[in-house]
């Protein structure tokens, strides 16, 4: 019997339905849920981030949704603090930590404990690296990572100057590259007793549901949630104005778009991400894949699935 905690993880990519399953799978194995969702941590971000409600809830006891307030920044070490603390204020109390989200990124921190204290960087080395790429373009600047860091010079295209910037000033600080630290990290195992569990659908079928439910949004009043946040002073320099759905309100609001336009790049948006979150899942190792279009009655059969799957493992 192992001696780390056990967790449940539900993901796979936005609009596929992951709420209604976890919840039935959180009353079923006295669970309750965690949030990996980078927008739903914050106060008032409520229709864009499609956030559960009260109702929905059904009962089931949720942590990281409306912790923060819309100000205050959140990032991956933070959700990676307060979603270890949640697993172990959940699990002192006899219960079973569920962590439910699209974030991947997020759930592989979580489970490896990825360490990102050596990704702090250099404000002045990277201001230097900035500058550079501008005067010397980002071609060449490229060939510099070349020298130093052949495979990140592999996985990072030249157009992606930020991530080439990040890679040079990694190596400059530490002295050693960082598609190193990374690949290192990668190789880490999960620090829990865990089973990860990925849904999925059709992609035809998952991009008319994510269409379909931005026009929800837009009917529950999503431009209003916008105005009322621009008005308390929030802008685009906000993390919690930085997600699909209010950053390009926001845009709008600034005169840079239509509203039939905002609508559309948000449902443009959210489908790229989707197909983002597809191919980051596609890489992650020890997961369980659920599509929902091989079944008759989809949340029923495969919430019925993962309980028996959990009931198996934990048998003992």
């Amino acid at each position: 019997m192992s001696d780390k905690r056990r967790l449940i993880i539900i993901t796979g990519p936005t609009g596929v339905g992951k709420t209604k399953i976890s919840i039935e799978i959180a009353k079923a194995l006295n669970g309750e849920i965690i949030s990996a969702d980078s927008m739903q941590v914050y106060k008032g971000l409520d229709i864009g981030s499609a956030k559960i409600t009260p109702e929905e809830m059904q009962g089931v006891k949720h942590h990281l949704i409306d912790v923060l307030n819309p100000t205050e920044p959140f990032d991956v070490t933070i959700f990676q603090c307060l979603a270890k603390q949640a697993i172990e204020e959940i699990s002192e109390r006899g219960k079973l930590p569920i962590v439910v989200g699209g974030t991947g990124f997020y759930i592989q921190a979580l489970r490896r404990d990825v360490d990102f204290t050596e990704e702090e960087g250099d404000g002045k080395i990277r201001e230097s690296l900035e500058e550079e790429a501008l005067q010397i373009g980002k071609e060449a600047f490229h060939e510099k990572l070349k020298k130093v860091d052949p495979l990140s010079y592999e996985r990072i295209p030249a157009g992606n100057v930020k991530r080439v910037v990040r890679a040079l000033e990694f190596y400059q600080i530490h002295g050693y590259p960082i598609s190193e630290h990374n690949d290192r990290e990668k190789e880490k195992q999960s620090i829990y007793d865990d089973l990860c569990f990925v849904l999925s659908n059709e992609r035809s079928v998952l991009y008319n549901s994510i269409n379909k439910r931005v026009d929800q949004m837009v009917e529950a009043g999503l431009f209003e949630e916008v105005r009322n946040l621009k008005e308390l002073g929030l802008g685009p320099g906000f993390t919690s104005m930085q997600g699909i759905g209010y950053k390009e309100v926001l845009e709008y609001f600034d005169g840079g778009c239509s509203a039939e336009e905002a609508i559309e790049k948000i449902k443009l948006n959210t489908r790229h991400f989707a197909k983002r979150q597809f191919t980051y899942f596609k890489g992650m190792d020890d997961v369980i894949w659920f599509d929902k279009s091989q079944y008759t009655n989809p949340d029923e059969e495969i919430s019925q699935g993962i309980i028996t799957l959990v009931h198996e493992k934990y048998q003992s």
